[in-house]
């Protein structure tokens, strides 16, 4: 019979102290893994970008803020809003964009007294891509002209009413028709530059202005507002003199719906001629 102690037992409870161990080790390397596997999530969602003017403010600040910025401008390539002095065919706003990398443009038919649609139409290529983003919202007005007509004669108790949708009808048609010859309705772009490009660019006749945004990274995430070829003090909506109560087409101050594809078709709710300009989403 030996002397010797024997050897101490581990409790039952210290084997099930590891186990649980092991096992937490292993489900926290399950999740590091599965974490790695997920995309990472986009913390920008839900901002927006704005560069241009806004409802109320001075167009020669505005020029002289975006002038002494672009003079300042040091990074590498970016974008910037190009605006210019009058509304120009997308053959002319080839001509004067000529050399440069462009996204889009913007455009509206300047009819007199009336508040109409601004549209952003994309654009990489000019001429062609202009022309075939402008009789893409051709179609779209032609719809809007035909509802507003249905609308029109559906109603019969509303003088007033009936005053307003045939007014809508009357200036989607006109811009139907403007758009589908490819008319004098370009006055602003977007475009993408190195400093001394974006310099020299602003410096070409018929450029108005060059506003550089090296801030924007997402275009879908920014919404551009340029002056108005005919706007010269305070950012301001047209003078609309259709009947009251159409309440015009979109401030010149709202985003520009972007027109890459074919729109939907016009909603139930009246706003002069046309819909009104989304709220800012781009």
């Amino acid at each position: 019979m030996s002397d010797d102690p024997a050897p101490p037992r581990r409790s039952r409870s210290a084997a099930l102290t590891w186990v649980a161990l092991a096992c937490a080790l292993v489900v926290l390397v399950v999740a590091v893994a599965q974490r790695r596997d997920r995309p990472v999530s986009d913390r920008t969602v839900g901002e927006v970008t704005r560069v241009g003017v806004t409802d109320g403010a001075s167009i020669p600040a505005y020029l002289r803020a975006a002038g002494d910025e672009l003079a300042r401008l040091d990074a590498p390539d970016g974008y910037a809003l190009v605006s210019f002095g009058d509304y120009l065919t997308p053959a002319r706003a080839a001509a004067s964009l000529d050399g440069t990398r462009v996204s889009a443009v913007v455009a509206r038919v300047p009819l007199p007294g009336r508040q109409t649609e601004i549209v952003r139409i994309a654009a990489l290529r000019l001429p062609q891509d202009v022309v075939a983003g402008m009789a893409g919202v051709a179609t779209r007005k032609d719809r809007e002209a035909a509802d507003y007509r249905s609308r029109a004669a559906a109603t019969t108790a509303d003088p007033e009413l009936r005053r307003v949708y045939d007014s809508g009808a009357e200036v989607a048609a006109r811009e139907a028709q403007a758009y589908r010859t490819g008319c004098a309705c370009v006055y602003a772009a977007v475009v993408s530059a190195a400093p001394d490009a974006l310099r020299a660019l602003a410096g070409r006749p018929g450029v108005r202005v060059v506003d550089p945004a090296p801030e924007v990274t997402r275009l879908d995430r920014t919404v551009f507002t340029p002056p108005l070829p005919e706007q010269r003090d305070v950012v301001r909506p047209p003078a609309d003199t259709g009947p009251a109560g159409a309440g015009g087409m979109g401030d010149s101050s709202e985003a520009a719906r972007t027109v890459s594809e074919p729109s939907p078709t016009a909603p139930a709710s009246v706003a002069g001629s046309g819909t009104p300009n989304p709220a800012p989403t781009s």
